[in-house]
Protein backbone atom coordinates (compact mmCIF):
# COMPACT_ATOMS: atom_id res chain seq x y z
CA UNK A 1 0.00 0.00 0.00
CA UNK A 2 1.04 3.05 -1.48
CA UNK A 3 1.14 6.01 1.25
CA UNK A 4 0.51 9.59 0.12
CA UNK A 5 2.82 12.48 1.65
CA UNK A 6 1.43 15.65 1.16
CA UNK A 7 3.63 18.65 1.81
CA UNK A 8 2.51 20.93 4.47
CA UNK A 9 5.06 23.21 6.01
CA UNK A 10 8.47 24.53 5.16
CA UNK A 11 11.18 22.66 8.26
CA UNK A 12 12.08 26.36 8.95
CA UNK A 13 8.28 27.74 9.97
CA UNK A 14 8.31 25.21 12.89
CA UNK A 15 10.55 25.96 16.24
CA UNK A 16 11.35 23.03 18.55
CA UNK A 17 8.41 23.67 21.02
CA UNK A 18 6.01 24.76 18.55
CA UNK A 19 3.15 23.34 16.75
CA UNK A 20 0.62 24.89 13.70
CA UNK A 21 -2.56 23.97 12.19
CA UNK A 22 -2.37 22.22 8.98
CA UNK A 23 -4.50 20.66 6.74
CA UNK A 24 -4.05 17.36 4.41
CA UNK A 25 -6.42 17.14 2.27
CA UNK A 26 -9.99 17.79 4.12
CA UNK A 27 -8.36 16.20 7.38
CA UNK A 28 -7.39 18.82 10.21
CA UNK A 29 -3.76 18.14 11.41
CA UNK A 30 -1.66 19.65 14.38
CA UNK A 31 2.04 19.74 13.21
CA UNK A 32 4.56 19.88 16.13
CA UNK A 33 7.92 20.18 16.18
CA UNK A 34 9.35 18.89 19.34
CA UNK A 35 12.58 19.12 20.08
CA UNK A 36 13.58 18.81 16.24
CA UNK A 37 11.66 15.49 15.51
CA UNK A 38 7.84 16.54 13.89
CA UNK A 39 4.71 14.72 14.91
CA UNK A 40 1.41 14.79 13.12
CA UNK A 41 -2.24 14.36 15.43
CA UNK A 42 -5.55 14.82 14.05
CA UNK A 43 -5.97 18.48 15.25
CA UNK A 44 -9.58 18.03 16.60
CA UNK A 45 -9.62 16.66 20.48
CA UNK A 46 -11.30 12.86 21.02
CA UNK A 47 -12.97 14.53 24.39
CA UNK A 48 -15.02 17.50 22.64
CA UNK A 49 -14.55 19.15 19.18
CA UNK A 50 -11.23 21.55 20.22
CA UNK A 51 -8.43 22.52 18.05
CA UNK A 52 -5.38 20.87 19.64
CA UNK A 53 -3.15 23.58 17.91
CA UNK A 54 -4.50 25.84 19.98
CA UNK A 55 -3.48 24.15 23.18
CA UNK A 56 0.21 24.25 24.36
CA UNK A 57 3.37 21.62 24.40
CA UNK A 58 4.56 20.72 27.78
CA UNK A 59 7.51 18.33 27.63
CA UNK A 60 6.14 14.99 25.30
CA UNK A 61 2.46 16.13 25.76
CA UNK A 62 -0.21 18.29 24.70
CA UNK A 63 -3.06 19.34 26.67
CA UNK A 64 -6.21 20.76 24.73
CA UNK A 65 -7.36 24.34 25.55
CA UNK A 66 -11.10 23.38 26.01
CA UNK A 67 -11.14 20.88 29.01
CA UNK A 68 -7.56 20.58 29.94
CA UNK A 69 -7.20 16.97 28.78
CA UNK A 70 -2.95 16.20 27.62
CA UNK A 71 -2.34 13.90 25.14
CA UNK A 72 1.16 12.00 24.27
CA UNK A 73 2.73 14.01 21.15
CA UNK A 74 4.54 10.52 20.33
CA UNK A 75 1.74 8.26 20.15
CA UNK A 76 -1.49 10.28 20.53
CA UNK A 77 -1.98 8.26 23.90
CA UNK A 78 -4.25 9.68 26.59
CA UNK A 79 -2.48 10.89 29.94
CA UNK A 80 -4.68 13.33 31.53
CA UNK A 81 -8.60 13.20 32.04
CA UNK A 82 -11.32 13.57 30.92
CA UNK A 83 -9.24 12.63 27.43
CA UNK A 84 -9.97 8.83 27.39
CA UNK A 85 -9.77 8.11 23.66
CA UNK A 86 -6.49 8.24 21.77
CA UNK A 87 -5.86 10.66 18.67
CA UNK A 88 -5.04 9.68 15.58
CA UNK A 89 -1.70 10.26 14.56
CA UNK A 90 0.16 10.57 10.94
CA UNK A 91 3.38 9.46 9.82
CA UNK A 92 5.91 12.73 9.23
CA UNK A 93 9.07 12.72 6.88
CA UNK A 94 10.86 15.60 5.90
CA UNK A 95 12.11 16.00 2.51
CA UNK A 96 14.92 18.38 2.05
CA UNK A 97 13.04 21.05 3.46
CA UNK A 98 10.29 19.99 3.19
CA UNK A 99 7.44 18.33 6.26
CA UNK A 100 5.33 16.10 4.67
CA UNK A 101 2.21 13.97 6.46
CA UNK A 102 0.55 11.42 5.16
CA UNK A 103 -3.05 9.98 6.60
CA UNK A 104 -3.79 6.83 7.67
CA UNK A 105 -5.59 4.97 4.79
Amino acid sequence: MAENFVTVAKADELNPGEMMYVEVGDEPVCLINLDGEYFALNDICTHQDASLSDGTIDGEELECPLHGGVFNIRTGEPVAFPVVVPVETYRVRVVGDEVQVALNE
